[in-house]
């Protein structure tokens, strides 16, 4: 549309902005009433967020806190920390006391780098302190992921988990390594300064190990290619990601993340490094005045207590990888006596809540001893360690469950050992008033 003198400018009736500021139109001509895309962007996040306003095209919720930063003095000391834990994870003391310490150490830290005042008076001023990441090893099912997940409620800082088998080298179909990033951005609730203070699990870390020692004419994209992506993002950097999730473009806004304060842990069951240590561990003992460790191939976690760098590059992690995790730490294969521990210990315990439903339709649950060893056993059998615990109490429950709410009536249901082992059924009886 060509305009006369008479005739005003083309313009947004509500910013003024005018397609030489390099904004689009759209309007009514007979009117002449204009709205720029910016200005129709902006209407789309406030209508699609509920009490949030838009300031400078950044959505902010009115009633959501601004983050604040770690408070040093609230920081739980590392025994606090452990006792926290111990009320959710049974077992695996090792990890957890290692856990507690790295944690601290790292909010520490942060608090240092920020608030100078004590430490300079010490004389320390110039000395900065390196992140610590932290690698757990341990069996599928041992509680490397409730152990993060925990550490992150005790600390009530955001938390996300990712998994490293999805990641590929930059341009090969797959994810992004730092596409990771987006996930902590989201538990956070899209506050990025907040997940800049988060923690990040990255669970199957064996599985993007080396595929083998000498390197064929066929990339290693989803291997070493990934190790080489995560080195910057796990040392501390400021990485830019694509609001989506998805491949980065040219013309695309990117989010930019400072990875500095970010706690990485990343866990993985690493199947065969006990037999890379064992081999090391028995080729030292080799000589005059040396005695043969004859148990180092049958104990299987004091193998795993024993891992170091050189153990993790020769089973497929790269020197620059191995070398951002200073922390490695080993969980313990469950025996039957902790996986009745987890059934019915810890404030979560998954007894109790399988216990809180059926209380709910007024029927009272109950377990036997023997039943409960009895489904630690089955859990041991399947080799699935602790998560594989809830199937197999779906599957037992699953038929008294579907009848239980049919009736108002007040009951008792008992689960017998046969019930696990024989598919017998449960042992339903009138409540007995006191």
């Amino acid at each position: 549309m060509v305009n006369d003198l008479t005739s005003p400018p083309e313009m947004c009736s509500f910013c003024h902005k005018k397609q030489t500021d390099g904004v689009s139109l759209i309007g009514n001509d007979k009117e002449h009433l204009f709205i720029c895309n910016e200005c129709v962007e902006a209407c789309a996040k406030a209508l699609d967020l509920k009490g949030i306003e838009t300031i400078t095209g950044e959505a902010v919720d009115k009633d959501k806190a601004p983050a604040k930063p770690i408070d040093f003095s609230s920081l739980p000391k590392p025994s606090e920390i452990y006792e926290e834990l111990s009320h959710y994870v049974i077992g695996q003391q090792d990890a957890k006391r290692a856990l507690s310490v790295a944690v601290y150490n790292h909010y520490k830290r942060i608090f240092a780098s920020g608030q100078q005042t004590e430490i300079k008076s010490n004389g320390f001023s110039n000395v900065d302190i390196d992140k610590a990441n932290i690698l757990l090893l341990g069996p599928s099912g041992s509680g490397k992921t409730l152990l993060a997940k925990t550490l992150a409620q005790i600390l009530d800082v955001p938390f996300a988990i990712a998994d490293a088998t999805v990641l590929t080298e930059a341009g090969y179909v797959g994810e992004d390594a730092d596409s990771i990033l987006l996930k902590l951005v989201h538990a956070a609730d899209g506050d990025v300064e907040r997940a800049q203070y988060g923690i990040l699990y990255i669970d199957e870390v064996d599985k993007i190990a080396r595929k083998a020692e000498n390197l064929s004419i066929t990339r290693d994209v989803s291997g070493e290619g990934v190790q080489q992506a995560l080195l910057k993002i796990i040392e501390g950097t400021l990485a830019n990601i694509a609001k989506t999730g998805q491949r980065k473009h040219p013309e695309e806004d990117l989010l930019q993340i400072d990875t500095s304060n970010i706690l990485f842990i990343l866990g993985g069951a690493f199947v065969g490094l006990e037999d890379i240590v064992a081999k090391r561990v028995n080729e030292s003992s080799v000589g005059f005045n040396s005695e043969l460790n004859e148990k180092a191939s049958d104990d299987k976690d004091n193998l795993l207590a024993k891992v170091l760098p050189e153990d993790l590059t020769k089973f497929g992690l790269i020197p620059e990888f191995v070398g951002r995790i200073p922390i490695v730490t080993h969980l313990n294969e469950l025996t039957e006596d902790d996986l009745v521990a987890i059934l019915t210990k810890p404030r979560n315990a998954l007894l109790k809540q399988y216990q809180k439903l059926f209380a709910i339709d007024n029927v009272k649950l109950e377990f036997s001893e023997k039943s409960v060893h009895a489904i630690a056993k089955r859990a041991i059998d399947l080799e699935v360690g602790a998560r594989g615990l809830r199937s197999i109490c779906e599957r037992l429950l699953q038929k008294i469950m579907f009848e239980i709410p049919d009736s108002d009536k007040a009951r008792v249901v008992t689960i017998s050992e046969d019930c696990v082992l024989e598919n017998v059924e449960p042992i339903v009886e009138p409540l007995k008033k006191k």
